[in-house]
C-alpha cells in the first residue's frame, strides 16, 4: 500500500495527474497577456497596417501589406508564374518590414517563399516582438515554452497511468476519467489559443466597424487607407483595390489564423 492506505498504482497516477496540472497552470500563466502592458487604447496610437495584418493573419499577411506598400511606390511588381519581383530600389521608405521584404527579392519569389526569407523573417519577428511588448501578441518565446509544457502534460498523465496499471491496486476508471479528461481538455483549449490576445481581437473588430470595406475601389484614393483595408480584410480588399497585381503576383488565397 502507498501513502495513507492509497494503492501504489493509484498513488502513481495521482502524482502524475498533479504534475500534469502543474504543467498546465504554468503554461496558462505563460500564455496570459501581461498586465500593465500598453493596450491598444492606452496611448491612443493604433498600430500600422503591417502590424494589424500580423495580428489578423500572421507573417504572410504582414508581408502582403508590405508588398502592397512597395507596389504603391513602384518598388515591386508581379513576376512570372505568380511571383513578385523587385522593380528598382525601395524608394524613400524606412519601414523595417518593407525594407526586409524588398531585400529578400533578389530573385522573383512566391509569397510563401518570400515570407520565409531571412531578411523578411527578421523584420517581421521584430514587429512581432514589439506587439508582444504591448500585450497585443503573446510573446513568441513564452508561447513556445507553453506549448512544450502543454505537450508534456498528456505524456505525464500517460506515464502515470502506465505506472499505475502495472502496479497492484491501480487507479479505477472513475479516477482516471475525473483526473485525466479535464486535464486533456484544458491542454487542448490552451493549445488552440491564437497568438493574438483578446485586446488585439477587440482592436481589429473595432477597426473593421469603423472602416467597413467599400463597395467600389474608387471610393478610396488614399494609398495608406488601401493598406489598412488589406490589413483588416485580406483577400477581399486585395481583389478590390489591386486585382491584377494580387492575381498575377500570387497574393490571393492565403488564409491563416489570427496572429500566426
Amino acid at each position: 500500500m502507498g501513502v495513507d492506505g492509497m494503492g501504489t498504482g493509484t498513488w502513481w497516477f495521482t502524482a502524475a495527474a498533479c504534475a500534469a496540472w502543474a504543467e498546465l497552470l504554468v503554461a496558462a500563466a505563460l500564455l496570459r497577456a501581461r498586465r500593465g502592458d500598453a493596450g491598444p487604447g492606452s496611448a491612443g496610437a493604433v498600430p500600422g497596417p503591417q502590424a494589424l495584418a500580423l495580428l489578423r493573419g500572421g507573417r504572410r499577411a504582414a508581408v502582403t501589406v508590405a508588398l502592397v506598400a512597395l507596389h504603391q511606390h513602384g518598388a515591386v511588381a508581379a513576376g512570372r508564374k505568380h511571383t513578385v519581383r523587385a522593380n528598382g530600389g525601395p524608394g524613400r521608405t524606412r519601414d523595417p518590414v518593407q525594407l526586409g521584404v524588398h531585400r529578400s527579392l533578389r530573385n522573383a519569389l512566391a509569397l510563401r517563399a518570400l515570407a520565409l526569407r531571412p531578411e523578411a523573417r527578421r523584420a517581421v519577428d521584430g514587429l512581432r516582438a514589439e506587439l508582444g511588448r504591448t500585450g497585443l501578441l503573446r510573446p513568441p518565446g513564452r508561447r513556445r515554452t507553453a506549448r512544450l509544457l502543454l505537450a508534456a502534460a498528456p505524456a505525464t498523465l500517460a506515464a502515470g497511468l502506465l505506472a499505475g496499471v502495472g502496479a497492484e491496486d491501480g487507479p479505477g476508471p472513475g479516477l482516471v476519467l475525473a483526473a485525466g479528461a479535464p486535464a486533456l481538455l484544458a491542454a487542448l483549449a490552451l493549445w488552440r489559443l491564437p497568438p493574438a490576445t483578446r485586446a488585439a481581437r477587440r482592436l481589429l473588430a473595432e477597426l473593421r466597424e469603423r472602416h467597413p470595406l467599400p463597395a467600389h475601389r474608387r471610393e478610396v484614393t488614399d494609398g495608406r487607407l488601401v493598406q489598412l483595408y488589406v490589413a483588416l480584410y485580406g483577400d477581399p480588399a486585395l481583389a478590390l483595390f489591386l486585382p491584377r497585381f494580387s492575381r498575377d503576383g500570387g497574393l490571393l488565397g492565403h488564409r491563416t489564423p489570427e496572429g500566426r
